[in-house]
């Protein structure tokens, strides 16, 4: 029987591949993996394990290898691809925040961001935007508004997006992902608003996600622990 922390990893896991596939509209899922045989968009992988058992050479059998900028995120950092000409691209932790948990982090000053979830198309790019430096593409499409996902979104006095996040519902835990604040706001006002409207959307729900350098500390400091490494690979030939 699997520890409740290997449990955790595992629920961190599927929820990160869950998103990955919905952002990406592609691929499908294996017992071991979710994996897409077409490319997938910019800054999304190719391939999420789910276990620790996954095959590296399935894995990668299953894959578009021939495209630049084919990429793997490898969730227990269990995986040896450099033989298939991968290189670690990045590594970061898996964290976890019971449902209810308070966050630590001294409030620098009185919340000056007005929080809302995002519910239509026009707002989705607004808020793109905001994330992705005014440049939306539309990554994030229309279709990632249903009840399981949640775009938020802390407006400031004039109704600019200043900070903002991402979520996605899987089972019993919420995944955060896509933390950002504006030139000016502090993170830490990102990470206190979303988790409040995170906390009114779905209570009760643990929140899971991933983090790395200034940015895991930062997620620390808002309730969260640290559950067990990753690596994003990239393909280097």
């Amino acid at each position: 029987m699997a520890s409740p922390t290997e449990e955790l990893l595992l629920s961190a896991a599927r929820n990160n591949a869950e998103w990955c596939a919905a952002v990406c509209r592609t691929g499908g899922f294996g017992p071991h993996a979710w994996s897409s045989a077409h490319r997938t968009p910019p800054l999304y992988p190719d391939a999420v394990t789910l276990t620790r058992d996954a095959s590296a050479a399935a894995l990668v059998a299953g894959i578009d290898t021939g495209s630049p900028g084919c990429s793997v995120k490898d969730s227990f950092a269990a995986l040896d691809l450099a033989p298939a000409g991968f290189e670690v691209l990045f590594e970061a932790h898996w964290i976890h925040r019971p449902a209810g948990a308070a966050q630590t982090a001294p409030a620098a000053r009185p919340a000056a961001l007005r929080w809302a979830r995002v519910t239509a198309a026009g707002e989705l790019a607004a808020w793109e935007a905001a994330w992705d430096g005014e440049e939306s593409t539309g990554l994030f499409h229309p279709g990632l508004l249903g009840e399981d996902f949640a775009f938020l979104a802390g407006h400031d006095a004039a109704g600019r997006i200043a900070a903002g996040a991402a979520a996605n519902r899987t089972g019993r835990v919420v995944g955060i992902s896509n933390v950002f604040t504006a030139a000016g706001t502090p993170a830490d006002e990102a990470w206190t608003g979303a988790l409040a409207a995170l906390s009114g959307i779905w209570p009760g729900l643990d929140v899971v996600g991933y983090e790395s350098g200034d940015d895991l500390d930062t997620a620390v400091h808002h309730g969260f622990t640290p559950l067990g490494p990753l690596r994003v690979w990239l393909h280097s030939a």
